[in-house]
């Protein structure tokens, strides 16, 4: 069912790191997005992909991981991403790039689920850097990195508080939450 996957596509930002994801599962990944919506059909999205120890070892020290958990830098040595999905737009093609990327990230993180895998859409990235670290040509704008792996974290649903602090946390046992508003909170 739909919603089962939904509900299983959360944020992971823990994996399996020695656990590798192939490229064809990263393009057949890439393929799904290439199928979905597009503003005017233009297009414009172009993916990088990597998934070897040496790639991803460039691509982390460039990322943010959650904002909300002040104290912690992100996974550490053996529970980084097997796998980086980074997109880019392509300026020969658009300019603005408006919800695409947005569209493309989930289709491809809803695929991942699909096949035991999980993520996160990174949009805290020191983009500089990271074009220079992968030699990105300038005429690729970085608008997002997707974190690919076998989850090694449990992410739970919880409901927005009496208080209604919506920020995300973590407990004794590692268990990461996420409160969600209600539904007919937003509901107009």
């Amino acid at each position: 069912m739909f919603k089962d996957l939904v509900m299983r596509n959360r944020s992971y930002r823990r994996f399996y790191e020695a656990e590798a994801v192939s490229m064809d599962t990263l393009r057949d990944l890439v393929d799904l997005a290439r199928h979905s919506a597009a503003a005017a059909n233009l297009q414009p999205l172009k993916y990088f992909l990597a998934g070897d120890p040496e790639q991803n070892a460039r691509i982390f020290p460039h990322l943010a991981w959650a904002g909300y958990l002040k104290d912690w830098k992100g996974p550490g040595p053996g529970e980084r991403p097997a796998a980086y999905i980074i997109i880019l737009g392509d300026t020969t093609i658009a300019k603005d790039f408006g919800c695409d990327h947005g569209i493309a990230a989930q289709t491809i993180l809803l695929g991942a689920v699909e096949k035991g895998l999980g993520g996160c859409m990174i949009g805290s990235v020191q983009r500089v850097e990271l074009r220079e670290s992968l030699k990105i040509p300038e005429i690729y704008k970085i608008l997002l990195v997707l974190a690919i792996g076998r989850p090694k974290e449990r992410v739970v649903i919880d409901p927005v508080g009496e208080d209604g602090d919506i920020r995300y946390w973590r407990d004794g046992e590692g268990v990461h939450h996420v409160p969600k508003r209600a539904l007919e909170k937003i509901i107009l």
